[in-house]
């Protein structure tokens, strides 16, 4: 039995047999051409070319009818990088004038482009490459013929395991046949963990070096929840996993009449349950589960998705979208949270001096350093205001000037529309995400500016405890449960109770049902989480009274260590709701 771990970007646990891919080494022919056919061989790279962009193309269609746009822009951005004039002048050269074959030269220029980003020692970038590489494969296959036939014709389920799944490889794959998939290599941001969230297919990434030895047909558990991989796994652990895959689908199909009942304590507490999306058409995922809205709507990947920044319309069409499927339910909109691991090609140049990214331009210090780009995204919030619930959120602040700087620029704005004769809502609810240990400590000023606070646990956990969750060295000091995330949130919750002020949370932490009745009892009635928890939640939440959740809360922020904390919860959970513990 293997036991392999990697980064989970798409929930689930599932078993079957594994589809291994090679990472597809071709064999290039490193020939020259004589001179009198460089340009039968020119119009031959075109062609190949050519049929690789209308392939995209229809991926983009495909992806778009059954993602939505913002998926499809994925493709188009390929389209972009496949017709670079740069490179594309670069092997044309080699053909022309050096007489390379066009194999090699699309080979050569499109490592050495994709060499250059991984050089970088950027993450973001480093994933992007792996377009480059995707490229590759797709004009290689066109001009050598040779094509992965294992996805085109697969006839049984399987588990895929590869080196690299591609973007467009993602897209087609038939969920029909396609239980779950893991990869050796990428990240949270790469285009492939993001197809694998909205296609609902449970992923690992990530796992490092370790397919080499296996050739296909072996039994696989691949866990999509906590970002695990057994290949042949013995009977012991095989009959537990299917006996716990039986259980879920039980307690799934239960959790599913929950849709349109109230998250509500058994003493009748209403508890606000919102999604965290990043998409437009991912609030489908939160309706079809019943949340009361949208408690923090992603806006990064309308930077992300292309090599050009958005356009004011482009913000407003992908928020008038949201709200049109929300109804009057309240979409809290987050204003651009880039930099760090998520960098957009079009603005790399402002962070290529940065030594450490996670204490460096980001969030909304990038958007004080570019108002016009800040605006833009504002304009876009304020016009989108008078179609639905709207709220505004500013991300990792951490001083008060940021603050009113901020909220300056919003008046600026409002106050260009007003001239303009552009309608808007002028009380626009304005908060803030609670993520650095100085926030916290300044939460009693900012409750007498801001109108919610809503508490990021990711960010907070990593800037209090000093720890990257992507660093394997140092990923087990990552704790949702460690007494000092609890004493931040006693205080963020005192400063709001004091000046009447809503708090919400949204990290991950608030996603894990060990943790809810916790946050009940200290006072938390919004929880903003994916959309997949829903179902999870609300049976926590309606299998619990305050009173119980106050006693779970005070013996928990008695607890000297984090480990104790979270051992205490998982043991109340199984007590409270023994289905929901795999």
């Amino acid at each position: 039995m293997h036991v392999r771990s990697g980064i989970a970007v798409s929930p689930g646990v599932v078993t079957g047999p594994a589809l291994v891919l090679g990472s597809e080494n071709f064999r290039i022919p490193r020939k020259y051409v004589s001179r009198d056919a460089v340009d039968a061989e020119l119009h031959r790279f075109h062609l190949a070319l050519d049929d690789v962009c209308r392939d995209i193309h229809a991926n983009e269609q495909l992806v778009s009818s059954q993602l939505g746009a913002q998926y499809g822009a994925i493709f188009a951005a390929h389209v972009q990088l496949a017709r670079d004039p740069k490179l594309l002048l670069e092997i044309e050269s080699l053909i022309r004038q050096q007489s390379h074959s066009p194999e090699y030269a699309v080979s050569r220029v499109l490592r050495k482009f994709a060499e250059q980003m991984q050089s970088l020692g950027d993450r973001y970038l480093s994933e992007r490459a792996l377009d480059i590489f995707d490229l590759e494969k797709r004009l290689l296959r066109q001009l050598l013929g040779e094509s992965r036939e294992e996805l085109s014709n697969l006839t049984e389920s399987v588990i895929i395991l590869a080196h690299d799944l591609t973007p467009g490889e993602t897209a087609t794959l038939d969920t029909k046949y396609v239980l779950g998939f893991a990869t050796e290599v990428g990240g949270h941001t790469s285009h492939t963990a993001i197809l694998a969230g909205a296609l609902e297919i449970p992923a690992v990434v990530g796992l490092g070096r370790c397919l080499a030895g296996f050739s296909g047909g072996e039994t696989v558990i691949l866990d999509g929840d906590h970002g695990q991989v057994v290949i042949d796994p013995d009977e012991i652990t095989l009959s537990r996993v299917r006996v716990s895959q039986a259980r879920n689908l039980r307690v799934t199909e239960r959790l599913e009449r929950l849709e349109n009942l109230p998250a509500e304590t058994q003493d009748g507490q209403r508890v606000e349950l919102l999604g965290n999306i990043e998409f437009p058409e991912e609030v489908v995922h939160c309706t079809r589960r019943g949340a009361d809205g949208v408690g923090l709507y992603r806006t990064e990947f309308l930077f992300l998705s292309g090599h050009r920044e958005p356009t004011e319309v482009d913000h407003y069409e992908a928020y008038c979208r949201v709200l049109a499927a929300c109804g009057q339910l309240p979409v809290v909109i987050r204003t651009l949270d880039i930099g760090a691991d998520k960098v957009p090609s079009s603005m790399q140049h402002q962070f290529a001096d940065s030594q450490n990214p996670m204490l460096g331009l980001r969030s909304i210090r990038l958007s004080l350093r570019n108002p016009p780009l800040f605006k833009t995204q504002l304009r876009a919030i304020l016009r989108a205001s008078v179609q639905g619930n709207v709220k505004v959120m500013f991300p990792l602040l951490s001083t008060l000037l940021e603050f009113r700087q901020a909220k300056m620029m919003l008046m600026d704005v409002m106050e260009d529309l007003e001239e303009e004769g552009i309608p808007f809502h002028r009380n626009l609810p304005i908060g803030m995400m609670v993520e650095v240990p100085s926030a916290v400590l300044l939460a009693e000023e900012f409750a007498r500016e801001v109108d919610f606070f809503s508490i990021g646990t990711n960010d907070l956990i990593q800037y209090t405890l000093a720890c990257d969750r992507s660093d394997p060295a140092v990923a087990n000091l990552y704790r949702s449960g460690d007494p000092a995330i609890l004493r931040l949130i006693q205080m963020v919750m005192k400063a709001a109770e004091k000046h009447q002020k809503k708090v919400t949370v949204c990290g991950q932490m608030s996603s894990d049902p060990r943790f809810i009745p916790l946050l009940l009892g200290l006072g938390l009635r919004s929880l903003s989480v994916t959309p997949h928890a829903i179902p999870r939640l609300k049976e926590v939440i309606r299998n619990v009274s305050i009173t119980e959740c106050e006693r779970i809360s005070r013996h928990a922020c008695e607890l000297d260590l984090a480990r104790d904390v979270e051992h205490f919860l998982l043991g109340e959970l199984s007590r409270l709701c023994p289905d929901l513990i795999s």
